[in-house]
């Protein structure tokens, strides 16, 4: 087969320059084949721009694969779609996947253990609401029906004995519905930056609630999927450093996925780490050790094979 060339990576370090050689092949010689729907998230944050990057290179270095990329409300709706098989692969939070392997177990497994989700509260600056107690009685984005904000939201504020009125908004309404004032304040799971909230912070001056006193009682009531989190001042316009709730994202499919592709999209993440980094920062944070945590999910043996490979 004939060796494809990645024009700008000459620069981007060793995993970037072993993309030209991956040629679609898994580590056995197998040809990477078949249809690659990603389920992602909303176009203004993380999971859409980072699958839509994987799909760009899956066209470009497994010609093969027949890669797309879906827009969801993000979590609890990628592994659904995963599981009834109107997506091959997805984007979800830890404590996702692990409710879900709790009611189907030993369908899914992982590929890679990918970065962490901030959990962020977001309030107009100047607002009278500076801890997540002041919350009780307002209107309240907690995510779109199927997120992972969505569940996630619930529970933070179930432990923290906090009651609000919930709507249902995802990241794109919720942004519009605060700077309106229509709502007091809107839950958002995400990879930093997140670049609705980014563009939002430019425009509108905005505050994050500080998470520190919900990240114990979680863990407790949920497990050990949840940590605490900072995020940093840099991180949007007008922000103070700020305590966040932290949970890992996975990639994760089918247990029946071909060997040979789970291993080329592994060997992807890595071997165009750098040029996926370009789309969004997240997936810079990629890192071979971690990646081979995804509990309570198993890693696909494609995946293993390339870790293997590696001496992960």
């Amino acid at each position: 087969m004939r060796r494809r060339t990645l024009l700008g990576l000459a620069a981007a370090g060793p995993l970037a320059l072993a993309l030209p050689g991956l040629a679609g092949c898994d580590g056995d010689g197998a040809e990477a084949t078949g249809d690659l729907r990603i389920a992602t998230g909303s176009p203004g944050a993380v999971y859409y721009r980072y699958g839509t990057a994987i799909a760009e290179l899956c066209k470009r270095y497994l010609p093969n694969v027949h890669a797309s990329v879906l827009t969801t409300a993000a979590s609890q709706y990628n592994v659904q779609s995963v599981l009834d098989g109107t997506a091959d692969v997805a984007f979800t939070q830890a404590d996702i996947a692990a409710g879900n392997e709790q009611s189907h177990p030993k369908q899914l497994c992982a590929l890679a253990r990918l970065y962490d989700d901030h959990i962020h509260v977001v309030v107009a600056a100047g607002s009278r609401i500076r801890r997540l107690q002041d919350l009780t009685g307002r209107k309240v984005s907690i995510g779109a029906e199927g997120s992972g904000t969505a569940i996630t939201a619930a529970r933070v504020l179930e432990v923290s004995h906090v009651t609000v009125d919930a709507q249902p908004l995802g990241l794109d309404d919720s942004v519009k519905a605060l700077q309106a004032g229509t709502i007091d304040a809107f839950f958002f799971s995400g990879g930093l930056p997140v670049a609705a909230i980014a563009d939002l912070a430019r425009a509108f001056p905005i505050a994050l609630l500080p998470l520190e006193e919900s990240v114990q009682l979680l863990r407790e009531e949920y497990g050990d999927y949840y940590a605490e989190r900072v995020v940093p001042a840099s991180t949007y316009t007008g922000i103070t450093a700020t305590v966040a709730i932290g949970i890992a994202n996975y990639l994760v499919v089918r247990v029946s996925m071909s060997e040979p592709l789970a291993y080329g999209v592994t060997r992807l993440l890595f071997e165009g780490r750098d040029e996926l980094a370009k789309a969004h920062q997240a997936a810079a944070r990629l890192n071979i050790r971690s990646a081979i945590s995804t509990p309570p999910l198993p890693l696909h043996p494609g995946a293993i094979r390339y870790y293997r490979a590696q001496k992960a």
